[in-house]
């Protein structure tokens, strides 16, 4: 009898951290699902790791050469048997009620499609604490990464994303692309006519970025994903994903005033404040409060720098696809 999920994690040189992700999966109240780890090329393998839960878990392992995560995900796909395809990041952990929330959500109500939101354990550092918040906040992202409040639809993310295998096999699986791949198939779902829906409760603590350089890395190719994302499908682009280009043009021009006008300053003291006591107050911490700012910064400013050298070179100069820091990107 085949199992009603198949668990789907690509890795890319995270041992300890699928350690962590099949420990929780070890615990999950609701049992019928099987995992299949896809390594991508890793130079640090996570065999060994893999191979301490084949006792405790349906789990299969195999491995291919580097092509990044959305291939690794079809290449999963294509050896899963399961009804639905539960696409993890492998630096997320599972709360126990995980899949037992995937099930109940189903159950109320049928998907082709769906995700959920993501949390900061306390357990992760300060930095990816703040991480977190710059990356979920309705005053930086516009909470359309499963927040309450948001500005756009909400589009599952390959972190935490679920999909019928018939549905995956019938879009094709991910497509080529090295960034914004996890959108790129989720304007496809939506464009397909299949019913997509966030799973408020089936949340993952989701590690991200250990450090604000690498931070700084993902975001600016997200923001080049963006015009990537613009060229094949215009109408998905909206007002919230401009707002960081606006922000980053904004703080060059305030900074460049601030010359002769040092009082401009204060409007990214403003922003900075309530980034502050909002994050201070979410995380019950005065110092995760002041990381959240400089992640916010790093976030709007890395994104949107992003997003404008892409606009400049795809959209003005005609040029082709292309990211950046692709050789250090993962370091």
């Amino acid at each position: 009898m085949n199992p009603k999920y198949s668990v789907v994690i690509p890795v890319y040189n995270r041992p300890d951290e699928v350690d962590e992700l099949l420990q929780s999966l070890c615990g999950q109240t609701y049992q019928n699902f099987e995992v299949v780890v896809v390594e991508d090329g890793s130079a640090i393998p996570c065999k060994q790791v893999v191979k301490k839960y084949t006792e405790m878990l349906d789990v299969h392992y195999f491995e291919k050469p580097n092509s990044g995560p959305g291939q690794t995900r079809n290449y999963a796909a294509e050896r899963s048997r399961g009804e639905y395809l539960l696409i993890l990041d492998s630096d997320c952990i599972l709360p126990e009620t995980y899949l037992a929330a995937v099930e109940a959500e189903l159950q109320r109500e049928p998907a082709d499609a769906f995700g959920g939101p993501d949390r900061a354990h306390d357990s992760f550092s300060d930095v990816q604490k703040a991480i977190n918040y710059a990356m979920t906040s309705f005053f930086t992202t516009g909470g359309i990464r499963g927040g309450k409040k948001k500005m756009d639809k909400f589009y599952p993310r390959s972190f935490n994303m679920g999909v019928r295998a018939e549905v995956y096999k019938a879009l094709g699986g991910f497509s080529a692309m090295r960034f914004g791949e996890d959108i790129d198939f989720s304007i496809r779902i939506f464009k397909g006519g299949y019913r997509c829906r966030l799973f408020p409760e089936a949340w993952v603590w989701h590690k991200r970025r250990t450090d604000l350089k690498k931070f700084f890395k993902q975001v600016h190719n997200s923001g080049i994903a963006r015009i990537d994302l613009y060229k094949k499908y215009p109408e998905s682009l909206k007002l919230v994903h401009l707002l960081p280009a606006v922000f980053t043009v904004g703080v060059v021009m305030v900074l460049l005033v601030a010359f002769i006008c040092p009082w401009s300053l204060l409007l990214l003291a403003l922003f900075a404040v309530v980034i502050f006591i909002d994050a201070s107050i979410r995380n019950k911490s005065i110092k995760i409060g002041a990381l959240s700012v400089i992640a916010a910064f790093i976030q709007l400013t890395g994104y949107g720098s992003g997003f404008l050298r892409a606009w400049w070179k795809r959209c003005i100069c005609g040029g082709k696809s292309f990211s950046a820091f692709e050789k250090t990107f993962y370091k």
